[in-house]
């Protein structure tokens, strides 16, 4: 853990038809980090957060939830970190000149501004932004991209640093660019532990697309073959043959292979290995080890025919593929 003797104050802009999710998620990682105790003390809270309203009365965000500002803008307390929740309310014109007013005001005397998802439309007004490279909900990337045409949008990414200005995707990559931020502060070992405290299936990070290959395959199928890839993403590097895949569906090997092409669009062996290799992918973002462990744990029996494999689906090899983005990543810090 890296050493940082006094909590840091996150502040959350709050308004009415605020997207809940965009607030409670980043928020409560930041509230389960600790800091290490001092000599025969407890653990301390890492971070103090602070939700800031335009006034002190009760807000209610879209899907019904009340929330009571901590604070006024106007009275905030000095911020290390300001996040901009999305939700609907901040595109209404009374909210949205009142907070862009702010955000502009005070975003020079704070170490890092932030938003999630639709967060980005109070952000963007500010010219802050301009010439950044920047991320938002997929269902908003094209108007983002249309409203504000100075900003670099990436459509397909969970969340983009571009120096001291962040942007997530939104819903859950709120809560994994709070798990960032948090390992920005206090290493890798504090993020992951605050991780685990959520009970995060994975700590991803933002070069990983929006929408995965699994969740892909999930939504073109149908009734219980929809199961079926969350079944071969789990189970990676076990038999994942035609017939023990169609023994889990309980069809004979022919039937399973015309439902896969009904379901899927592909073949039993094409499913399996888009799965194995996007699976691969994401480690490889994560830096989780050698090449040839991560084939072998995804299901290749070799490191060579991992190899060949991924290049042919991504036109890159692994190596070259890590190597690629962990150089993007430093550039981008």
């Amino acid at each position: 853990m890296r050493a940082m003797s006094t909590p840091k104050r996150i502040g959350f802009f709050v308004y009415d038809g605020i997207t809940a999710l965009d607030l409670t998620g980043p928020a409560e990682a930041f509230a389960c980090a600790t800091l290490a105790p001092a000599r025969g003390g407890a653990p301390r809270a890492a971070y103090e957060v602070v939700t800031l309203g335009l006034s002190r009365r009760p807000c209610v965000s879209e899907s019904g939830i009340t929330i009571v500002p901590a604070t006024t803008l106007a009275a905030a307390l000095p911020l290390d970190t300001l996040i901009v929740p999305g939700g609907n309310g901040l595109r209404r014109p009374e909210i949205n000149r009142r907070a862009v007013a702010w955000i502009g005001e005070v975003a020079p005397r704070i170490r890092r501004v932030a938003s999630v998802c639709t967060g980005i439309y109070g952000l963007a007004p500010t010219g802050l932004l301009d010439g950044r490279r920047v991320t938002t909900h997929w269902k908003f990337a094209a108007d983002v991209a249309t409203r504000f045409p100075k900003l670099d949008v990436a459509p397909n990414k969970l969340f983009v640093k571009s120096d001291r200005f962040y942007t997530a995707a939104g819903i859950t990559a709120g809560i994994d660019l709070a798990l960032a931020l948090i390992e920005e502060d206090l290493g890798a070992a504090a993020a992951l532990a605050v991780a685990r405290e959520l009970v995060v299936y994975v700590k991803r990070d933002g070069g990983q697309a929006q929408f995965s290959e699994p969740l892909r395959f999930q939504a073109t199928a149908r009734e219980r073959f929809g199961e079926l890839a969350a079944h071969i993403t789990a189970n990676l590097a076990r038999d994942l043959s035609v017939d023990a895949l169609a023994d889990k569906m309980a069809v004979s090997a022919r039937q399973f292979g015309r439902q896969c092409h009904v379901n899927f669009g592909c073949s039993p062996a094409v499913l399996v290995r888009r799965l194995r290799l996007d699976e691969a992918r994401r480690r490889l973002h994560a830096g989780a080890g050698r090449i040839e462990r991560i084939a072998t744990s995804v299901g290749f029996r070799s490191a060579d025919a991992f190899s060949r494999a991924f290049e042919r689906e991504f036109g890159i090899k692994p190596s070259h593929y890590r190597a690629r983005f962990l150089s993007s990543t430093r550039e981008s810090r």
